[in-house]
């Protein structure tokens, strides 16, 4: 293994904390800041952190896109029509997210009234008993007269309007319209509406867009981020909501992002754009103190029996994308992890995915190791910690900030990596501890450190980042926290609670 060391680049911020309610929150109006890769975020677009109805105990709230439509098939700007219905693939879709769930208790399912959702809805449901209730507001997003298009046409007959539609969704204005301003004052109202139900468990059951602005206006995230949190056919996406004592406003924490029927790091595009470069964000195995308590590996221990089946679960996930480079932590779990991806993918041709062995280079970066931040963290505050293993909620504000400074390092150096590579060279996987991966993260969001506590990762997690635009581009997230390729190992989407039960 070699080093790596890469000169900094500088990296601006979008948004500050907002002390009212202990939750970051836009900057002030009138500001010009910089969207991730690059682009100005116009002053009336900038988002502030919505103020939640408050709730008395934990809720979990897991979000579904419905399976593909026939206009999904065809190629055609659906919108808010009801023209479109399940292709028998997206019926197929729908019942692999009916058997990822068919194990987990939900109190109430809500769905868009659009029959491709509703029908998706019901699949997934099953014999459940409990209610169903059709909202009007989960609808996809409204586009008035591009519905129903060929994208072709939309972009003969458009012109403009469409290339803005494509590339600057977020001022896009059609017959008097804006449509994601529209879509993103409708979550605020579905999620008023989620989280008033006395549910502690709620399945949502929509769509592609509007599902992104669900999860983007959760964690505070504003119009601009519209086409950076992927929602494939029947994604799965779980936000968990804790009450907080001192504010009205619970706690929020994306616990997963986009965990598909269909392997997250397949050839395909990314928001309708083709892509060929990703950094592949691998959490390292379990280890002894995943199992003892609080955020996993204290320690320099290796990886248990647990962590050695994840790390090879995971070789195997990678075994069909060319990787150009693995770069991990210097720490032994880590190291470990990437060596057995290293070994699946230089016996890619007798296990039949290639004709050719390939040889991949390991690195270890200095900046990944963020162990000796996190001990002492949990030094200082081990019973407020112990109860959040793989979020850092509740760290100490130096302990963010150094995890902070320390992870920007390393995000800059993947991209100094990346940059070297040629057009078709594209796939590099970074091994390290879940908090550095949060961490960068919230780095390709271009967010601050305040922003570290709305992401959880897991031991044995993936996490895809795409580069359609290349490494100077804006990194869209693929998905975050999937672990439907640990198999019987994995960490459940959801789960069964009981009265005092916490997630």
């Amino acid at each position: 293994m070699t080093s790596l060391v890469s000169p900094p680049r500088p990296l601006s911020c979008l948004d500050r904390r907002n002390p009212r309610v202990g939750r970051p929150s836009c900057s002030r109006l009138g500001e010009i800041e910089r969207l991730p890769g690059g682009g100005d975020v116009r002053p009336e677009l900038r988002h502030s952190v919505p103020q939640f109805p408050a709730i008395r105990e934990a809720k979990r709230v897991v979000l579904v896109r419905h399976g593909q439509s026939t206009w999904n098939e065809e190629g055609r700007i659906q919108g808010s029509s009801d023209a479109s219905i399940l292709t028998p693939k997206g019926e197929s879709q729908a019942e692999t997210s009916r058997q990822m769930l068919v194990g987990d208790s939900f109190d109430v399912c809500f769905t868009s009234p659009l029959v491709r959702s509703r029908k998706t809805a019901e699949i997934i449901w099953g014999t459940r008993k409990e209610e169903m209730i059709p909202e009007p507001d989960l609808r996809e997003i409204d586009l008035y007269s591009f519905q129903g298009l060929l994208k072709h046409e939309g972009k003969e007959k458009f012109g403009s309007a469409f290339r803005q539609w494509q590339k600057d969704a977020a001022n896009f204005n059609i017959d008097g319209h804006y449509p994601v301003r529209e879509l993103w004052a409708r979550a605020q109202s579905c999620w008023n509406k989620i989280l008033a139900h006395e549910g502690r468990s709620v399945l949502v059951v929509a769509h592609n867009a509007v599902n992104q602005a669900l999860v983007a206006s959760a964690i505070g995230l504003g119009t601009e981020y519209f086409r950076l949190l992927l929602q494939s056919n029947c994604g799965v996406s779980v936000l968990d909501f804790t009450p907080q004592p001192k504010v009205s406003s619970p706690h929020i924490c994306l616990n997963r992002l986009n965990q598909t029927p269909n392997s997250p790091i397949a050839p395909g595009s990314s928001g309708g754009r083709k892509t060929n470069r990703r950094i592949i964000l691998v959490c390292h195995g379990a280890t002894q103190s995943n199992t003892e308590a609080g955020f996993p590996n204290m320690g320099y221990e290796p990886m248990n029996m647990l962590g050695v089946i994840q790390s090879q679960k995971t070789a195997e996930l990678l075994l069909d994308l060319k990787v150009k480079c693995i770069i991990c932590s210097p720490r032994i779990a880590s190291a470990d992890t990437a060596m057995a991806i290293s070994e699946v993918q230089e016996a890619a041709d007798c296990l039949g995915a290639d004709c050719m062995p390939r040889y991949v280079e390991v690195k270890k970066m200095l900046d990944l190791e963020v162990e000796p931040v996190l001990q002492q963290a949990w030094k200082n505050s081990m019973e407020t910690l112990i109860a959040k293993s793989g979020c850092l909620y509740g760290f100490d504000d130096g302990i963010l900030t150094e995890l902070w400074n320390q992870s920007k390092k390393a995000w800059r150096s993947l991209l100094d990596e990346m940059s070297n590579y040629s057009e078709t060279e594209g796939n590099v996987v970074v091994v390290g501890h879940p908090a550095v991966h949060i961490a960068l993260i919230a780095h390709c969001l271009n967010l601050t450190e305040e922003w570290m506590g709305s992401f959880h990762l897991d031991a044995g997690s993936v996490s895809v980042i795409d580069f359609p635009d290349g490494p100077s581009g804006r990194g869209v997230i693929r998905c975050i926290n999937y672990t439907a390729h640990l198999g019987r190992w994995s960490i459940p989407i959801t789960r069964a609670t009981t009265n005092d039960e916490e997630f």
